[in-house]
């Protein structure tokens, strides 16, 4: 029986990389840009049921609801090629159209004003599910819609729907650029207080990390939104394609997850993936092997997170899941892993079982590659506390000086004091400090410590 999955798409930057997301998900399963199944792809044994379902007519449709509060995005969707494969009950624009202003107050704000029609659409979807697993949610920190309409949604789902799972793909700002919007760390960290209570998952698209590897990989200089955009949904097709094409294991969202994370805080996953190739530049392709493909999983720069140069001294793998995909034979998975193992490549905190899970995928047939396996992974790393580090330094920087704070003072929430940004630090200080404190054989007793 298919556990269902419901795709929200919050702000300029969820829609956008929702948009290559059902891209993707429509050449896999073989669905035409207007959700008709394509003759070769009607005896396939996909499950397309998770993330679609089907209409009257038999086409199908996303289980996919998209919130903005400015029309640009949105619009796009609506005159591209796929402007037929969405419900279009299920796409939210605000009426006066003028978005969130780069605020998150504005944006949690807007979130209270909406709930009722913004839950109207989310209910109808999961009353329309048979067995809901749980809902994935695409925003980024930076911005206003994405960061404080999303938290809206993350604290209010929490509450509806305490039982589904709440897994998110949160893009992170680029840190090595100077950026346009001059409070995003103050966005961030409010986010990520919301992210930290609320959400039972995190994937972390970084920035940074994802442009260095734009540049290093794919010699893409200056990479464009939507060149950034496919890297994240070659991600997000690859971390669901056990859901998507079952096996015996790995089969739903719990059974990925719960290997993942051994406490509730620490639930912040990175991700990797080899062979990366783009559409423009054809990357020489060389032999894959399950052992190469596995060892370069396990290379720093192939993380689409940055956390610096010194990661392997003090930091090490909370917990490690490979996917790997394509024709791949079970002996060279074993025989990887010894490898791995016997070269000490993958260091593992002291406190738990140094395993490297593997889980096989098949491929979508309806897709070429020229490669034979490619691999994702997904890493629970203390190193990521260096993230939550750089982003708390940015709001202490602004806070310290009380710069840019008018537009929030605007709001209910910050008229009287700042009190709700103080608090969100104060969470993100407690969890990189809990990421930190993993890292050694004491973390089992820490929280005694801090208690």
């Amino acid at each position: 029986m298919p556990r269902e999955i419901i795709t929200l798409q919050i702000g300029q930057c969820g829609n956008q990389i929702g948009f290559e997301f059902w891209k993707q998900l429509c050449q896999e399963h073989g669905i035409r840009n207007d959700g008709i199944l394509q003759d070769f792809a009607t005896d396939g044994t996909d499950r397309k049921d998770v993330f679609f379902y089907q209409a009257d007519d038999d086409h199908y449709i996303p289980r996919a609801v998209l919130v903005d509060l400015e029309p640009r995005v949105i619009n796009t969707i609506k005159t591209s090629a796929y402007a037929n494969l969405y419900n279009p009950e299920n796409i939210y624009l605000s009426e006066h159209g003028g978005g969130a202003g780069n605020n998150w107050a504005s944006g949690f704000h807007s979130g209270e004003k909406l709930h009722d029609e913004l839950f109207d659409i989310i209910d109808r979807e999961a009353d329309g599910s048979d067995n809901l697993e749980g809902f994935m949610l695409c925003h980024s920190t930076a911005g206003g819609t994405g960061s404080g309409l999303g938290s809206y949604l993350l604290e209010r789902l929490n509450d509806r729907y305490p039982k589904k799972l709440i897994q998110t793909y949160s893009v992170f700002p680029n840190q090595d650029e100077v950026s346009d919007v001059v409070v995003q760390p103050y966005n961030t960290m409010l986010t990520m207080k919301r992210l930290t209570l609320h959400a039972d998952a995190v994937v972390v698209l970084d920035n940074t990390a994802l442009n260095n590897i734009a540049a290093d990989k794919l010699n893409i200089q200056n990479p464009s939104f939507s060149q950034i955009n496919k890297m994240v949904s070659t991600i997000m097709s690859a971390s669901t394609a056990t859901l998507r094409y079952p096996g015996y294991m790995n089969n739903d969202l719990i059974g990925l997850v719960a290997s993942l994370i051994p406490t509730p805080r620490l639930h912040y996953l990175m991700t990797g993936f080899t062979p990366l190739t783009s559409d423009e530049k054809k990357t020489s392709v060389r032999k894959t092997t399950v052992l190469d493909v596995m060892r370069r999983l396990l290379q720093p720069k192939n993380m689409m997170v940055y956390t610096g140069r010194e990661r392997m001294n003090r930091h090490c793998y909370i917990s490690i899941l490979n996917i790997i995909q394509g024709e791949i034979d079970t002996t060279q998975v074993h025989k990887s892993l010894q490898r791995i193992r016997e070269r000490k490549l993958a260091n593992f905190i002291p406190w738990g079982p140094a395993s490297i899970q593997v889980a096989l995928s098949r491929k979508s047939p309806y897709v070429q590659s020229a490669h034979r396996v490619s691999g994702l992974m997904l890493a629970n790393h203390t190193s990521i506390s260096r993230l939550f580090d750089r982003a708390s330094k940015q709001f202490e920087k602004l806070r310290k000086r009380e710069a840019f704070l008018e537009q929030f003072r605007k709001e209910d929430m910050f008229k009287d004091n700042l009190d709700e940004m103080d608090d969100s630090h104060r969470i993100v200080k407690e969890l990189t400090e809990e990421y930190e404190a993993a890292a050694t054989k004491d973390y089992l007793s820490w929280g005694d410590k801090t208690s």
